[in-house]
């Protein structure tokens, strides 16, 4: 069902909807048995979301294969006394369990931590939300591009028109959303260890707003002790080094982009000798003094042209060759094409019905001697009866009563 055999044994409950649903894939992707439940009429929304769609106009979504795959898809009512117990049946032989939806909804559904601890004092509960469980926003509907804003870590802008992006007033790509999955699969983990060791479970909690907050410790920590630090006279006044030209992007002749990251002296003196241009080691790039701005602007303008008299590839197999720090910028689709990321073998294959071949990354985690290849994402409640047979001990009339009848009704029906 999943990726590789780290997890192999550990199996988790997850009730989680949308970026939340993440952190039940990354478990997935390692090795763990994932039992995702869902409710009518659709299941997760994140199935359907997104602007492209497999198969048909109302196909599955990218992120919904992406962050579901590998994992077993179970149609509970929760609401009513019959779902709720087949849940808690389902958490006596589970490891852990997901709350991905706002924070304390499985308290208000009665099937808590408390509640859970009852039937497996050994249970791990991961909530996962986005502005947490306690505070004044507690309650606030909230979004990826929200966390970034209120971290400030988003620069939104309002203009007079109709901004192009559409995405919160930003082309940045939402942080903490893509990294909370993260966040709550090492808490989860780690929990679930001292579990193991202690036979005594535990409730960990993980928010998207949390998440942006902790981002970057120069922006917040600093920020905290803004009285208690002082600036770093090694750094210009506007909170760039001095040498700020040998961490710059430039413009090649192809019209494309390389990121040069010569920072180091080793690799900054490598470049010089490899274009000739020994002359500008001459230039201090290391003082922060009054004339400091002017000395690295002269050099970054020398810079410009040099980058702009060979192609991205070029200046790519030329730091390859005399040990220059620096890469590629691509695109998307650029970087599918990059001869490094498909000799890591990033990407794997599997056939969709009634669609043919699709192609999709791999987990950024790699193990030795083992190949990533997980199932498809499965349909909402395809693994009803099955996983409330074999896991709960449950005959048909059990699982009927317990099921959701949105989803376990389009499972049942018969084909052809």
């Amino acid at each position: 069902m999943s990726g590789f055999s780290l997890l192999n044994g550990v199996r988790v409950l997850e009730v989680a909807q949308l970026a939340p649903a993440s952190l039940g894939g990354h478990l997935a992707d390692l090795g763990a048995e994932v039992i995702k439940v869902e409710s009518g009429p659709l299941g997760d929304p994140v199935r359907v979301g997104g602007s492209r769609a497999i198969g048909d106009p109302d196909g599955p979504s990218f992120m919904h294969l992406r962050w579901n795959r590998g994992k077993r898809s179970v149609a509970l009512d929760l609401r009513s006394d019959e779902g709720k117990q087949a849940f808690m049946d389902l958490a006596r032989s589970c490891d852990a369990v997901i709350e991905g939806m706002r924070g304390g909804y499985l308290d208000w559904l009665g099937i808590g931590f408390d509640r859970l601890r009852e039937v497996n004092p050994k249970i791990v509960l991961c909530t996962v939300s986005g502005m947490g469980t306690d505070g004044p926003y507690r309650s606030l509907g909230t979004g990826g591009p929200v966390f970034d804003g209120y971290a400030g870590l988003r620069e939104v802008g309002t203009p007079d028109e109709p901004p192009m992006t559409g995405i919160a007033g930003s082309t940045s790509p939402p942080i903490a959303m893509y990294a909370l999955g993260a966040y709550g699969a090492m808490g989860l983990l780690a929990a679930l260890h001292r579990a193991n060791a202690t036979g005594v479970g535990a409730r960990v909690e993980v928010s998207g707003i949390d998440v942006a907050a902790a981002w970057m410790p120069d922006l917040s920590d600093a920020e905290l002790n803004r009285e208690r630090s002082m600036h770093r006279p090694t750094w210009l006044p506007d909170g760039r080094l001095p040498d700020w030209p040998r961490l710059e992007a430039y413009r090649t002749s192809d019209g494309k982009a390389v990121l040069f990251g010569s920072h180091v002296e080793k690799f900054w003196r490598n470049f010089l000798i490899a274009v000739g241009r020994e002359d500008l080691v001459e230039v201090d790039l290391t003082s922060a003094d009054e004339g400091a701005p002017q000395r690295a602007e002269h050099v970054w303008r020398e810079l410009r042209e040099i980058f702009a008299q060979r192609t991205r590839d070029e200046w790519v197999e030329l730091f390859l060759e005399h040990g220059i720090a620096g890469g590629p910028v691509n695109t998307v689709t650029e970087m599918l094409d990059d001869p490094h990321f498909r000799a890591r073998d990033n990407t794997y294959r599997v056939d969709y019905a009634g669609v043919g071949e699709l192609e999709f990354v791999v987990s950024p985690v790699r193990v030795a001697g083992e190949k990533f290849a997980p199932a498809l994402p499965p349909r909402a409640g395809a693994d009803t009866e099955r996983v409330l047979r074999e896991v709960a001990g449950y005959d048909d009339a059990r699982i009927a009563a317990a099921a959701d009848r949105h989803l376990y009704a389009k499972d049942t029906e018969p084909t052809g």
